[in-house]
Protein backbone atom coordinates (compact mmCIF):
# COMPACT_ATOMS: atom_id res chain seq x y z
CA UNK A 1 0.00 0.00 0.00
CA UNK A 2 1.21 3.51 -0.76
CA UNK A 3 2.60 5.03 2.44
CA UNK A 4 0.28 8.05 2.19
CA UNK A 5 -2.76 5.78 1.92
CA UNK A 6 -1.47 3.80 4.90
CA UNK A 7 -1.13 7.03 6.85
CA UNK A 8 -4.68 8.03 5.94
CA UNK A 9 -5.95 4.59 6.96
CA UNK A 10 -4.21 4.96 10.32
CA UNK A 11 -5.79 8.38 10.85
CA UNK A 12 -9.23 6.90 10.15
CA UNK A 13 -8.69 4.32 12.91
CA UNK A 14 -7.91 6.90 15.58
CA UNK A 15 -10.59 7.61 18.21
CA UNK A 16 -9.83 11.35 18.00
CA UNK A 17 -8.45 13.20 15.01
CA UNK A 18 -6.82 16.61 15.20
CA UNK A 19 -7.93 18.64 12.21
CA UNK A 20 -7.09 22.23 11.27
CA UNK A 21 -10.01 23.94 9.57
CA UNK A 22 -9.24 26.96 7.38
CA UNK A 23 -11.70 29.58 6.20
CA UNK A 24 -11.19 32.77 4.24
CA UNK A 25 -14.41 34.43 3.18
CA UNK A 26 -15.47 36.96 0.59
CA UNK A 27 -14.81 39.79 3.04
CA UNK A 28 -11.06 39.11 2.54
CA UNK A 29 -10.38 40.02 6.16
CA UNK A 30 -8.04 37.13 6.83
CA UNK A 31 -7.51 33.42 7.32
CA UNK A 32 -9.40 31.71 10.16
CA UNK A 33 -7.35 28.84 11.59
CA UNK A 34 -9.22 26.44 13.91
CA UNK A 35 -7.48 23.46 15.51
CA UNK A 36 -10.16 20.92 16.37
CA UNK A 37 -10.16 17.57 18.14
CA UNK A 38 -12.88 15.53 16.43
CA UNK A 39 -14.31 12.15 17.33
CA UNK A 40 -17.04 10.16 15.64
CA UNK A 41 -18.80 11.16 12.44
CA UNK A 42 -22.27 12.09 11.23
CA UNK A 43 -24.68 12.69 14.08
CA UNK A 44 -22.14 11.19 16.50
CA UNK A 45 -19.59 13.93 15.76
CA UNK A 46 -18.03 15.59 18.77
CA UNK A 47 -15.73 18.61 18.43
CA UNK A 48 -13.45 20.37 20.88
CA UNK A 49 -12.06 23.67 19.59
CA UNK A 50 -8.53 23.54 20.98
CA UNK A 51 -7.11 26.71 19.40
CA UNK A 52 -8.35 29.47 17.13
CA UNK A 53 -6.80 32.47 15.47
CA UNK A 54 -7.61 34.83 12.63
CA UNK A 55 -4.52 35.83 10.69
CA UNK A 56 -5.32 39.20 9.05
CA UNK A 57 -4.62 39.44 5.35
CA UNK A 58 -1.84 41.99 4.80
CA UNK A 59 -2.87 44.86 2.49
CA UNK A 60 -0.65 43.47 -0.28
CA UNK A 61 -2.53 40.14 -0.21
CA UNK A 62 -5.91 41.88 -0.37
CA UNK A 63 -4.72 44.06 -3.23
CA UNK A 64 -3.56 41.07 -5.28
CA UNK A 65 -6.79 39.12 -4.72
CA UNK A 66 -8.96 42.13 -5.59
CA UNK A 67 -7.34 42.26 -9.03
CA UNK A 68 -9.33 39.13 -9.92
CA UNK A 69 -11.99 38.91 -7.20
CA UNK A 70 -15.60 38.63 -8.47
CA UNK A 71 -14.67 40.07 -11.87
CA UNK A 72 -15.77 38.65 -15.22
CA UNK A 73 -12.64 39.88 -17.00
CA UNK A 74 -9.24 39.34 -15.40
CA UNK A 75 -5.60 38.63 -16.14
CA UNK A 76 -5.36 34.86 -16.54
CA UNK A 77 -1.70 35.09 -15.53
CA UNK A 78 -2.71 36.78 -12.26
CA UNK A 79 -5.13 33.95 -11.50
CA UNK A 80 -2.50 31.34 -12.33
CA UNK A 81 0.10 33.00 -10.10
CA UNK A 82 -2.24 33.51 -7.15
CA UNK A 83 -3.31 29.86 -6.97
CA UNK A 84 -0.01 28.65 -5.45
CA UNK A 85 0.87 32.04 -3.94
CA UNK A 86 -2.21 32.08 -1.69
CA UNK A 87 -1.58 28.44 -0.73
CA UNK A 88 1.99 29.22 0.28
CA UNK A 89 0.80 32.12 2.45
CA UNK A 90 -1.82 29.90 4.08
CA UNK A 91 0.75 27.18 4.74
CA UNK A 92 3.15 29.68 6.33
CA UNK A 93 0.40 31.07 8.56
CA UNK A 94 -0.61 27.56 9.66
CA UNK A 95 2.96 26.84 10.70
CA UNK A 96 3.16 30.19 12.51
CA UNK A 97 0.00 29.36 14.46
CA UNK A 98 1.28 25.91 15.38
CA UNK A 99 4.55 27.40 16.58
CA UNK A 100 2.64 29.96 18.66
CA UNK A 101 0.50 27.19 20.15
CA UNK A 102 3.63 25.06 20.80
CA UNK A 103 2.23 22.21 18.68
CA UNK A 104 4.39 20.20 16.30
CA UNK A 105 2.89 19.75 12.79
CA UNK A 106 3.29 15.97 13.22
CA UNK A 107 0.61 16.16 15.94
CA UNK A 108 -1.99 17.34 13.38
CA UNK A 109 -3.74 14.67 11.30
CA UNK A 110 -5.47 16.72 8.61
CA UNK A 111 -5.90 20.21 7.21
CA UNK A 112 -9.26 21.22 5.75
CA UNK A 113 -8.68 24.17 3.42
CA UNK A 114 -11.65 26.06 2.04
CA UNK A 115 -9.37 28.22 -0.11
CA UNK A 116 -10.10 31.75 -1.24
CA UNK A 117 -13.24 32.17 -3.33
CA UNK A 118 -12.53 34.40 -6.31
CA UNK A 119 -15.66 33.74 -8.37
CA UNK A 120 -19.02 32.10 -7.68
CA UNK A 121 -21.36 31.62 -10.62
CA UNK A 122 -24.45 29.44 -10.20
CA UNK A 123 -26.83 29.19 -13.15
CA UNK A 124 -29.20 31.71 -11.61
CA UNK A 125 -26.39 34.24 -11.91
CA UNK A 126 -24.70 33.37 -15.22
CA UNK A 127 -28.03 32.37 -16.92
CA UNK A 128 -26.33 30.29 -19.63
CA UNK A 129 -28.35 27.09 -20.01
CA UNK A 130 -25.54 25.18 -21.72
CA UNK A 131 -23.25 25.58 -18.71
CA UNK A 132 -23.46 24.15 -15.17
CA UNK A 133 -23.24 25.83 -11.79
CA UNK A 134 -19.67 26.94 -11.20
CA UNK A 135 -17.41 28.27 -8.48
CA UNK A 136 -13.67 28.77 -8.05
CA UNK A 137 -11.52 28.76 -4.94
CA UNK A 138 -7.76 29.31 -5.16
CA UNK A 139 -4.99 28.20 -2.80
CA UNK A 140 -3.86 24.80 -4.08
CA UNK A 141 -4.02 21.94 -1.56
CA UNK A 142 -0.84 20.26 -2.83
CA UNK A 143 1.21 23.31 -1.92
CA UNK A 144 -0.28 23.42 1.59
CA UNK A 145 0.34 19.70 2.12
CA UNK A 146 3.95 19.84 0.93
CA UNK A 147 4.80 23.01 2.88
CA UNK A 148 3.24 21.81 6.17
CA UNK A 149 3.82 18.06 5.90
CA UNK A 150 0.14 17.50 6.75
CA UNK A 151 -2.44 15.65 4.59
CA UNK A 152 -4.71 18.36 3.21
CA UNK A 153 -8.28 18.24 1.94
CA UNK A 154 -9.39 21.14 -0.23
CA UNK A 155 -11.66 22.26 -3.08
CA UNK A 156 -14.78 21.07 -1.23
CA UNK A 157 -17.28 22.94 -3.35
CA UNK A 158 -16.57 21.17 -6.65
CA UNK A 159 -18.01 17.83 -5.49
CA UNK A 160 -21.16 19.62 -4.37
CA UNK A 161 -21.60 21.07 -7.86
CA UNK A 162 -20.74 17.76 -9.55
CA UNK A 163 -23.51 16.09 -7.51
CA UNK A 164 -26.14 18.68 -8.46
CA UNK A 165 -25.67 21.46 -5.91
CA UNK A 166 -24.59 25.06 -6.40
CA UNK A 167 -21.37 24.71 -4.43
CA UNK A 168 -22.87 26.61 -1.50
CA UNK A 169 -23.90 26.96 1.21
CA UNK A 170 -21.98 23.99 2.62
CA UNK A 171 -22.68 24.90 6.23
CA UNK A 172 -25.58 22.46 6.56
CA UNK A 173 -23.29 19.40 6.42
CA UNK A 174 -21.47 20.50 9.55
CA UNK A 175 -24.38 22.31 11.16
CA UNK A 176 -26.54 19.19 11.10
CA UNK A 177 -23.83 16.99 12.59
CA UNK A 178 -22.70 19.40 15.27
CA UNK A 179 -25.57 21.65 16.27
CA UNK A 180 -28.78 19.62 15.90
CA UNK A 181 -30.63 19.27 19.19
CA UNK A 182 -33.54 16.95 19.92
CA UNK A 183 -36.61 19.00 20.81
CA UNK A 184 -35.36 22.42 19.67
CA UNK A 185 -35.91 23.83 16.18
CA UNK A 186 -32.79 25.83 15.41
CA UNK A 187 -31.71 28.39 12.83
CA UNK A 188 -27.95 28.68 12.32
CA UNK A 189 -27.62 32.17 10.83
CA UNK A 190 -24.21 33.03 9.44
CA UNK A 191 -23.64 36.64 8.37
CA UNK A 192 -20.38 36.81 6.46
CA UNK A 193 -19.95 38.67 3.20
CA UNK A 194 -23.06 36.79 2.09
CA UNK A 195 -25.65 35.75 4.67
CA UNK A 196 -27.01 32.21 4.86
CA UNK A 197 -28.95 30.06 7.28
CA UNK A 198 -29.47 26.39 8.03
CA UNK A 199 -32.76 25.16 9.52
CA UNK A 200 -32.22 22.27 11.95
CA UNK A 201 -35.45 20.55 13.05
CA UNK A 202 -35.83 19.43 16.63
CA UNK A 203 -37.05 16.10 15.22
CA UNK A 204 -33.50 15.50 13.88
CA UNK A 205 -35.08 14.48 10.56
CA UNK A 206 -32.41 15.11 7.90
CA UNK A 207 -35.05 15.47 5.20
CA UNK A 208 -36.57 18.44 7.04
CA UNK A 209 -33.25 20.31 7.03
CA UNK A 210 -32.72 23.09 4.53
CA UNK A 211 -30.15 25.75 3.83
CA UNK A 212 -29.91 28.84 1.65
CA UNK A 213 -28.12 32.08 1.03
CA UNK A 214 -30.37 35.04 1.75
CA UNK A 215 -28.41 37.80 0.01
CA UNK A 216 -25.81 40.29 1.21
CA UNK A 217 -24.49 40.17 4.74
CA UNK A 218 -21.46 42.43 5.04
CA UNK A 219 -20.23 42.54 1.45
CA UNK A 220 -21.92 45.82 0.47
CA UNK A 221 -21.29 47.41 3.86
CA UNK A 222 -17.59 46.63 3.60
CA UNK A 223 -17.36 47.82 0.00
CA UNK A 224 -18.89 51.20 0.81
CA UNK A 225 -16.96 51.58 4.07
CA UNK A 226 -13.84 51.34 1.92
CA UNK A 227 -15.32 53.61 -0.75
CA UNK A 228 -16.46 56.44 1.53
CA UNK A 229 -14.32 56.16 4.65
CA UNK A 230 -11.18 54.23 3.60
CA UNK A 231 -11.69 51.61 6.32
CA UNK A 232 -12.25 47.88 5.93
CA UNK A 233 -15.65 47.76 7.66
CA UNK A 234 -18.16 49.85 9.58
CA UNK A 235 -16.99 49.07 13.12
CA UNK A 236 -19.91 49.04 15.57
CA UNK A 237 -22.08 50.52 12.78
CA UNK A 238 -20.63 53.93 13.63
CA UNK A 239 -21.36 55.31 10.16
CA UNK A 240 -24.72 53.61 9.58
CA UNK A 241 -26.04 54.87 12.92
CA UNK A 242 -25.51 58.45 11.75
CA UNK A 243 -27.65 58.00 8.65
CA UNK A 244 -31.30 57.66 7.68
CA UNK A 245 -32.64 54.88 5.49
CA UNK A 246 -33.41 55.97 1.93
CA UNK A 247 -36.64 54.08 1.28
CA UNK A 248 -36.54 54.59 -2.49
CA UNK A 249 -33.06 53.09 -2.74
CA UNK A 250 -33.99 50.31 -0.33
CA UNK A 251 -36.95 49.27 -2.47
CA UNK A 252 -34.86 49.38 -5.64
CA UNK A 253 -32.18 47.18 -4.05
CA UNK A 254 -34.83 44.56 -3.25
CA UNK A 255 -36.13 44.31 -6.80
CA UNK A 256 -33.59 41.79 -8.10
CA UNK A 257 -35.01 38.44 -9.27
CA UNK A 258 -32.63 36.63 -6.88
CA UNK A 259 -35.02 37.40 -4.04
CA UNK A 260 -37.83 35.59 -5.86
CA UNK A 261 -35.88 32.39 -6.44
CA UNK A 262 -36.79 29.29 -4.43
CA UNK A 263 -34.53 27.74 -1.79
CA UNK A 264 -31.76 26.69 -1.81
CA UNK A 265 -30.18 29.56 -3.71
CA UNK A 266 -26.67 30.96 -3.64
CA UNK A 267 -25.08 34.24 -4.60
CA UNK A 268 -21.99 36.36 -4.08
CA UNK A 269 -20.25 39.69 -4.68
CA UNK A 270 -20.46 38.90 -8.39
CA UNK A 271 -24.05 40.19 -8.09
CA UNK A 272 -24.09 42.23 -4.89
CA UNK A 273 -21.37 44.80 -5.50
CA UNK A 274 -20.98 48.57 -5.83
CA UNK A 275 -22.24 48.54 -9.41
CA UNK A 276 -25.45 46.86 -8.22
CA UNK A 277 -26.00 49.72 -5.77
CA UNK A 278 -25.13 52.48 -8.22
CA UNK A 279 -27.62 51.01 -10.70
CA UNK A 280 -30.35 50.94 -8.04
CA UNK A 281 -29.52 54.51 -7.03
CA UNK A 282 -30.09 55.59 -10.65
CA UNK A 283 -28.02 58.75 -10.40
CA UNK A 284 -29.76 60.17 -7.33
CA UNK A 285 -27.73 61.90 -4.63
CA UNK A 286 -27.18 60.27 -1.26
CA UNK A 287 -24.80 61.10 1.56
CA UNK A 288 -22.40 58.40 2.81
CA UNK A 289 -24.12 57.93 6.17
CA UNK A 290 -27.54 57.42 4.58
CA UNK A 291 -25.98 54.92 2.20
CA UNK A 292 -24.55 52.91 5.09
CA UNK A 293 -27.86 53.03 6.97
CA UNK A 294 -29.75 51.87 3.88
CA UNK A 295 -27.36 49.03 3.12
CA UNK A 296 -27.52 47.81 6.72
CA UNK A 297 -31.30 47.79 6.52
CA UNK A 298 -31.10 46.00 3.13
CA UNK A 299 -29.08 43.16 4.68
CA UNK A 300 -31.37 42.95 7.71
CA UNK A 301 -34.57 42.96 5.64
CA UNK A 302 -33.45 40.34 3.15
CA UNK A 303 -32.20 38.07 5.94
CA UNK A 304 -35.46 38.32 7.87
CA UNK A 305 -37.62 38.16 4.72
CA UNK A 306 -36.04 34.81 3.90
CA UNK A 307 -36.42 33.50 7.43
CA UNK A 308 -40.00 34.64 7.91
CA UNK A 309 -41.02 33.15 4.56
CA UNK A 310 -40.25 29.63 5.79
CA UNK A 311 -40.79 29.70 9.55
CA UNK A 312 -44.06 28.58 11.07
CA UNK A 313 -45.54 31.50 13.02
CA UNK A 314 -46.99 29.04 15.54
CA UNK A 315 -43.66 27.44 16.43
CA UNK A 316 -40.75 28.50 18.60
CA UNK A 317 -37.24 28.70 17.14
CA UNK A 318 -33.80 29.47 18.50
CA UNK A 319 -31.60 31.54 16.17
CA UNK A 320 -27.83 31.22 16.64
CA UNK A 321 -25.80 33.92 14.88
CA UNK A 322 -22.22 33.78 13.66
CA UNK A 323 -19.94 35.64 11.25
CA UNK A 324 -18.84 39.26 11.13
CA UNK A 325 -22.42 40.53 10.96
CA UNK A 326 -23.03 39.24 14.48
CA UNK A 327 -20.65 42.01 15.65
CA UNK A 328 -22.67 44.72 13.91
CA UNK A 329 -25.00 46.07 16.62
CA UNK A 330 -27.33 47.89 14.22
CA UNK A 331 -27.72 44.86 11.93
CA UNK A 332 -28.48 42.63 14.92
CA UNK A 333 -30.92 45.21 16.35
CA UNK A 334 -32.82 45.42 13.04
CA UNK A 335 -33.06 41.63 12.79
CA UNK A 336 -34.35 41.33 16.34
CA UNK A 337 -36.90 44.09 15.73
CA UNK A 338 -38.45 42.17 12.83
CA UNK A 339 -38.40 38.83 14.68
CA UNK A 340 -39.15 39.69 18.32
CA UNK A 341 -40.82 36.32 18.88
CA UNK A 342 -37.59 34.38 18.27
CA UNK A 343 -34.80 33.64 20.73
CA UNK A 344 -31.70 35.15 19.12
CA UNK A 345 -28.34 34.06 20.50
CA UNK A 346 -24.80 33.42 19.25
CA UNK A 347 -23.05 30.12 18.57
CA UNK A 348 -20.75 30.88 21.52
CA UNK A 349 -23.62 29.63 23.68
CA UNK A 350 -23.23 26.26 21.92
CA UNK A 351 -19.51 26.08 22.66
CA UNK A 352 -18.18 27.35 19.32
CA UNK A 353 -17.23 31.02 18.96
CA UNK A 354 -19.08 32.62 16.07
CA UNK A 355 -15.89 33.82 14.41
CA UNK A 356 -14.51 30.26 14.43
CA UNK A 357 -17.67 28.48 13.27
CA UNK A 358 -17.01 28.30 9.53
CA UNK A 359 -13.44 27.08 9.96
CA UNK A 360 -14.72 24.43 12.40
CA UNK A 361 -17.37 23.35 9.89
CA UNK A 362 -14.73 22.74 7.23
CA UNK A 363 -12.76 20.67 9.72
CA UNK A 364 -15.93 18.60 10.11
CA UNK A 365 -16.20 18.24 6.31
CA UNK A 366 -12.67 16.83 6.23
CA UNK A 367 -13.54 14.44 9.05
CA UNK A 368 -16.63 13.34 7.14
CA UNK A 369 -14.54 12.75 4.01
CA UNK A 370 -12.40 10.31 6.00
CA UNK A 371 -15.06 8.82 8.29
CA UNK A 372 -18.54 9.61 6.95
CA UNK A 373 -20.88 8.19 4.33
CA UNK A 374 -22.89 11.23 3.24
CA UNK A 375 -26.19 12.34 4.77
CA UNK A 376 -29.40 12.04 2.75
CA UNK A 377 -31.20 15.36 3.03
CA UNK A 378 -33.63 14.32 0.30
CA UNK A 379 -33.73 17.66 -1.50
CA UNK A 380 -32.43 18.95 -4.83
CA UNK A 381 -29.31 21.05 -4.32
CA UNK A 382 -28.45 19.24 -1.08
CA UNK A 383 -26.70 16.06 -2.29
CA UNK A 384 -25.82 13.16 0.02
CA UNK A 385 -22.05 13.34 -0.42
CA UNK A 386 -18.74 13.77 1.30
CA UNK A 387 -16.44 16.45 -0.09
CA UNK A 388 -12.79 17.38 -0.40
CA UNK A 389 -9.83 16.45 -2.60
CA UNK A 390 -6.86 14.77 -0.96
CA UNK A 391 -3.35 16.22 -1.21
CA UNK A 392 -0.47 14.24 0.27
CA UNK A 393 2.76 15.80 1.57
CA UNK A 394 5.01 13.60 -0.56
Amino acid sequence: MNSNLQRLFTIAQKPVRRVIGLMSGTSLDGLDVALCAISGSGMDTKVVLEQFETVPYPPAVKDEIRKIFAKETISFQQLCLLHPWIANHHAAWILQCLQKWNIDPSAVDLIASHGQTVYHSPRILHQQAAFPNATLQIGDGDHIAVKTGIITLSDFRQKHIAAGGEGAPLALYGDYCLFSQQGEDRIMLNMGGIANFTFLPGSLDAKAVFVTDTGPGNTLLDAFARHYFQVEYDADAQFAKQGTVNEKLLNALKENSFFKEGFPRTTGPELFNKEYVWKALAGADINPFDMMATLTRFSADTITDALLSVLDANKSYAVYMSGGGAHNPLLVELIKARMPHLKIKTTSELGIAGDAKEAVLFAILANEAVMGEGINFGKPGMPAITMGKYSFPA
